[in-house]
């Protein structure tokens, strides 16, 4: 259940650093240099070696400390056959000097002496800072004595959202939340579960831009989705502004938005009446995992608010370009009319969260001075809830609460999320019916419609029954696909797309959704959804279940020849894409974040199907 929003700041927002809280303090501090650490491993950002002992791997990376001396920060861990991910035993991490002691391994003295050259890159102190934040921020969310009323498995999807509060899996940045105080973390940040008012303003049509679903009528479904005490605002301070309500749309905002960007970046809209301030809604909101897409604490069935924030996580602003605001639901209903008229793709009952509506603030008014700062920072997207599609019986999770372990940060005894349903159901049956369920969506519109997806553990939902896993929902659409138009199966059906502007491909060079390069589309769902999603769930697997990693990606293989044998009339598009390629491309994230994205930060790496993949295929 959500928590009323105060803004009395609790003291433990401030005084969490108290010796009572230390175990806490301890757990996140070595997950935070674990996991720093092992992505500079993987993306052989410092000199290291393996160590394969009757004990175990041991991971040796090599740096230099003040005197010029060589220092080695060691951790046991696991080289795993997934893509040959690093996955560090953060609690086991150490320093050991050049005489050989050892010692606690510390954030400032690691980066210093791990980092030396990269400490020239002018991104190196806001990195610094990001693990900062991410540090202090995690904490605050371990030491507020969380514990679920219920068990964890039978928590609504909502509830779900502040439960699984680890974040990114890999990203060293997890929760640096750039621009949020402690107070307001503690506010608006999802693992807290606080319940807000959004902000709602009225904006000149002559100063924004909307689409909507081709079902929707735009000015009946930008007054019909808010409640009536904003409709009555719309109306009296349209009349005291002496403007005609026909002439404006109505536009939401974060709360935090609202204070730290809308009013001093648009103050020359707001005193000429382009913008009008209406008030904050009746219904309040709660952030899921992204924390800028908010459901509605009164009825979770209506459609999610996706909002702009000028806020830094994981490394990328927050921000809701206008192109990709226009653009959400041209996509949907693009992608919703390809499942609507293919026969696999109905039969296998995957769904769409189709982002309805879309409204942005339109820049092309505004002096090139101002542009900087409010580029993206005023649009909202309407996107359907899960609930629209949920039957009776069916409850919701996030893929990326299957990796989760409940209660390791507290007393209690630690154990998987998932384990309920695996002892109800047997590892084998689980698996298997969990892997055709999420694995064959996603093939099949590579395949079949040669569209690649932004599929990663947040924008993928299960749809579970007594805890089977019985279909998927996909989200986040209006900049998460990837598609070559020559090679789409159906290219006449291709949508007419917003263009990116040239000032937004010069900020980041990975954004971008049509591209002439075929591997681009598959690495971009292999990326997110093999490399990201079903790696961390096959070294969980392995770790809590004793389920071979081998076994695991076999029966990934399986899932996709049975789809590719049950489409033959397809076999020229299991060439072009590729899926048992000795290698796919990733991102690589920390480099990204070190050096910047003057210029694309990808490596190959080891793709596990490509043991799996047939003569002939």
């Amino acid at each position: 259940m959500p928590i009323e929003q105060t803004r009395v700041g609790n003291p433990e927002t401030h005084c969490f650093f108290s010796a009572q809280e230390n175990t806490q303090r301890l757990i996140v501090e070595y997950r935070l240099l674990g996991q720093l650490l092992q992505t500079l491993l993987y993306e052989e950002i410092v000199n290291y070696k393996v160590c394969h002992l009757n004990s175990g791997t041991t991971f040796q990376a090599m740096g230099v400390d003040d005197n010029g001396d060589t220092v080695i920060y060691e951790c046991s861990g696991l080289l795993s056959e997934s893509f040959q991910l690093i996955r560090l035993y953060h609690t086991t991490l150490v320093r050991v000097s050049s005489s050989g002691e050892k010692s606690p391994a510390h954030l400032h003295q690691m980066l210093e002496e791990l980092l030396d050259k990269e400490k020239q890159s002018p991104n190196f102190a806001s990195f610094v800072a990001e693990l900062e934040q991410t540090f202090i921020k995690d904490v605050q969310s371990r030491v507020q004595k969380y514990h679920p009323s219920i068990p964890a498995t039978q928590l609504s999807p909502e509830d779900l959202e502040r439960h699984f509060m680890d974040a990114h899996s890999y990203h060293p940045c997890y929760k640096s939340r750039m621009g949020f105080s402690l107070s307001d973390n503690q506010l608006y940040g999802p693992e807290f579960g606080h319940a807000f008012n959004v902000v709602w303003l009225a904006i000149s049509k002559t100063r924004s831009d909307c689409k909507v679903s081709h079902k929707l009528n735009a000015d009946r479904f930008f007054l019909d989705t808010v409640d009536h005490s904003i409709k009555k605002l719309f109306e009296e301070r349209l009349n005291a502004h002496k403007k005609n309500t026909t002439d404006y749309r109505l536009i939401p905002v974060h709360p935090w938005q609202w204070e730290q960007a809308i009013i001093s970046n648009f103050a020359h809209e707001l005193s000429s009446g382009e913008l009008i301030y209406l008030g904050e809604s009746n219904e309040k909101y709660q952030a899921q995992q992204s924390i800028r897409t908010l459901q509605n604490s009164h009825d979770p069935a209506k459609e999610y608010l996706k909002l702009s924030m000028n806020l830094t996580n994981t490394s990328s602003t927050r921000i809701l370009a206008n192109h990709t605001v226009l653009n959400g639901p041209i996509i949907t209903d693009w992608l919703q009319t390809l499942i609507e008229t293919n026969d696999t793709a109905r039969n296998l009952r995957f769904v769409i969260l189709k982002e309805i509506a879309g409204i942005s603030f339109n820049q092309d008014q505004i002096n090139d001075t101002r542009k900087p700062q409010t580029y993206g920072s005023l649009g909202a997207i309407w996107r359907e809830s899960i609930h629209s599609y949920l039957d009776e019986g069916e409850s919701a999770v996030p893929f990326n609460g299957l990796s989760h372990l409940d209660n390791q940060y507290n007393d209690s005894d630690s154990a998987p999320f998932i384990a309920p349903w695996i002892e109800k159901h047997g590892l084998s049956t689980w698996v298997s019916q969990l892997l055709n369920v999420t694995v064959q969506p996603i093939v099949h519109m590579l395949y079949a419609e040669g569209i690649g997806m932004e599929s990663h553990g947040q924008n993928i939902v299960l749809i579970m029954r007594d805890g089977v896993p019985t279909r998927i929902a996909l989200k986040d659409f209006h900049d998460g696909v990837r598609y070559s138009t020559e090679h789409l199966s159906r290219p006449e059906l291709a949508p007419t797309l917003v263009d990116m502007p040239e000032s937004h491909k010069k900020l980041n060079r990975n954004s971008f959704i049509i591209t002439d390069d075929v591997d681009a589309v598959r690495d971009f769902s292999c990326d997110c959804f093999f490399f990201i999603c079903l790696s961390d769930l096959a070294i969980f697997l392995k770790q809590y279940f004793e389920l071979s990693e081998s076994l695991f990606w076999e029966q990934v293989a399986d899932v996709i020849y049975t789809y590719q044998q049950n489409h033959p009339e397809l076999v020229e598009r299991f060439e072009l894409f590729d899926l048992f390629a000795s290698t796919y491309e990733v991102e690589e994230l920390t480099k990204r974040r070190l050096l910047g994205d003057g210029e694309r930060r990808f490596k190959q790496v080891l793709n596990p199907l490509h043991k799996f993949r047939k003569s002939n295929a």
